[in-house]
């Protein structure tokens, strides 16, 4: 009977649907070559920065410094996604014992993963609204890159990921408090 059950077309459909998993890998090595368009803007801009770190002042030194931080911290993002994601997702990497493996790994799930995203985004936006204030010194002047009016979105955007990172967070909390049995009343 149970030889039946396994050729049975819901066995069938079951194996397809847990085997479309695997479509996300192309997903996954297209995030590696972004990585890699990134690695190479990162170096272009260092270059840049080095071939004029006489010539510019302060305030654009800092700028470009912030850009690569930028570049390194999207970087992160991109293999906790590709990292985490595949593990989480697709399939165990099975790297018990490796001495690079990162730390996080061992615990990683769809929740964790979702909140260390919302952070890198944070962090990511973070850097983005620094630039933004550096540059705001310009306001009103010719050739400024920036409104008042874009000044303030950038920070309504920038508090609505902190407030829905702090969501993530909570509805993750009010999920585990949920699922951990309540201790016996004696």
């Amino acid at each position: 009977m149970s030889a039946d059950l396994d050729r049975s077309p819901l066995r069938t459909l079951a194996t397809l649907i847990f085997g479309s998993r695997w479509l996300q890998v192309p997903l996954y090595l297209g995030l590696i070559i972004a990585q890699g368009v990134y690695v190479f803007l990162f170096m272009k801009e260092l270059i840049h920065l080095l071939a004029h770190a006489t010539d510019f002042g302060e305030q654009q030194i800092m700028l470009i410094v912030l850009g690569l931080i930028d570049v390194v911290m999207i970087s992160n993002l991109l293999v906790m996604v590709i990292v985490g994601g595949y593990e989480t997702f697709v399939s165990r990497l099975r790297l018990q014992d490796h001495p690079d493996q990162p730390e996080w790994l061992d615990h990683v799930n769809a929740s964790v993963l979702k909140i260390k995203l919302a952070m890198a985004i944070i962090g990511i936006s973070s850097i983005h609204l620094l630039k933004t204030f550096i540059e705001a010194g310009n306001l009103g002047m010719e050739g400024a890159k920036l409104t008042e009016a874009g000044v303030m979105w950038q920070t309504i955007i920038h508090v609505t990921f902190i407030l829905s990172a702090i969501g993530i967070a909570y509805v993750d909390h009010l999920s585990h408090a949920h699922a951990r049995p309540k201790p016996a009343e004696h």
